[in-house]
């Protein structure tokens, strides 16, 4: 069955076709990261423009790439919540008007399930149970994915999430955006230990996280040394935020998994591209034998294949959505359309 995933959250109008939730048969991304350079992060108005302005062109690549017509396929998936509220409506309405006019199902996707959902792509053989983290510039969440559908959060930020943490400290150390991705670049020769950085513990829960702190460190320490007439050392720097988040992460992961007994750990959403966040992964999980599953790099960002896979499973377990889908900015990942 072939299922065409559309994707447009935030910056990225993305449109793919993946055959039985597993095999990309096309994989389409249209970006306006140039223009958000230019104002250092992503400016709502400009991306909800940009893809109203190309979804239709990306949908008929999509479906050219694949070697297949509208008709060949079975499933519209289309990415409903969260995300910037202009852009999901862009995707959704557009998703809407398609299904309408072809008769064929439409099918609202999580954004969060379908990062999850990244994995069954290059790991064939996933299957749930097992525990994933989902880590992006605006989610930081331990979740506990019990089948195709069924998802419960055990732990998660109290305010801000390690991607925004990553990308504010590249920012105040003066990197371009997309601050995360430079940041992880940068700082491959940097010494993790060059500065002492808070470790946050939130109080009554052992599986939540708390980034706040070590945001707000970079930005005071930064300011400090600027004051004082000296010169930050961006290698070292960002090599020591980088290495406090990648602990935090790694720490709460490791006890969940260890307290519910995964022995299966999943990696997903953006943060799950970071260098650091894959080698420490793959040290914990090699120690204790543990299975672990991470996205190629191209699957960790954005993209409509990831949505397309989710939205497989999602119309095999029987969701299904009308004209009156409406996008949602904010949603729980356990909660249904």
């Amino acid at each position: 069955m072939f299922v065409l995933g559309i994707e447009s959250s935030c910056d990225e109008t993305a449109v793919s076709v993946v055959e039985d939730g597993r095999k990309v048969r096309s994989n389409v991304i249209a970006s306006s990261l140039e223009e958000h350079i230019l104002y250092g992060g992503v400016v709502p108005e400009i991306a909800s423009r940009r893809h109203a302005e190309c979804i239709e062109q990306v949908t008929k690549q999509a479906l050219k790439d694949a070697g297949c017509e509208l008709k060949d396929i079975g499933a519209i998936a289309v990415t409903a919540a969260p995300g910037l509220i202009g852009a999901l409506l862009v995707g959704v309405n557009f998703a809407k008007g398609l299904s309408l006019s072809s008769g064929i199902p439409l099918v609202p996707v999580h954004h969060l399930r379908s990062h999850v959902a990244a994995n069954y792509l290059t790991h064939p053989d996933l299957t749930p149970p097992f525990l994933a983290l989902i880590a992006s510039g605006g989610h930081s969440h331990i979740v506990e994915v019990k089948s195709w559908t069924d998802y419960e959060v055990i732990g998660q930020t109290r305010d801000d999430a390690a991607g925004e943490c990553l990308d504010k400290s590249a920012r105040v150390l003066g990197l371009p955006y997309p601050g995360g991705k430079n940041l992880d670049a940068v700082s491959q020769h940097g010494d993790p230990h060059a500065f002492q950085t808070p470790r946050p513990h939130v109080d009554g829960s052992d599986y939540d996280f708390s980034f706040s702190g070590l945001k707000t460190f970079v930005i005071n320490t930064v300011h400090h040394m600027e004051q004082t007439g000296e010169t930050p050392n961006v290698e070292d720097m960002g090599a020591t935020i980088i290495n406090a988040v990648v602990d935090s992460l790694a720490d709460h992961t490791e006890r969940a998994a260890l307290d519910r007994g995964y022995d299966r750990i999943v990696l997903a959403g953006g943060v799950s591209a970071n260098s650091f966040l894959r080698k420490k992964f793959t040290e914990i999980c090699e120690a204790r034998h543990w299975t672990l599953a991470m996205p190629e790099l191209q699957y960790c960002g954005d993209n409509g294949a990831m949505v397309a896979a989710q939205g497989y499973y999602e119309y095999m377990a029987g969701v299904r959505a009308g004209l009156d889908l409406n996008a949602k900015a904010t949603m729980a990942i356990e909660a249904s359309f």
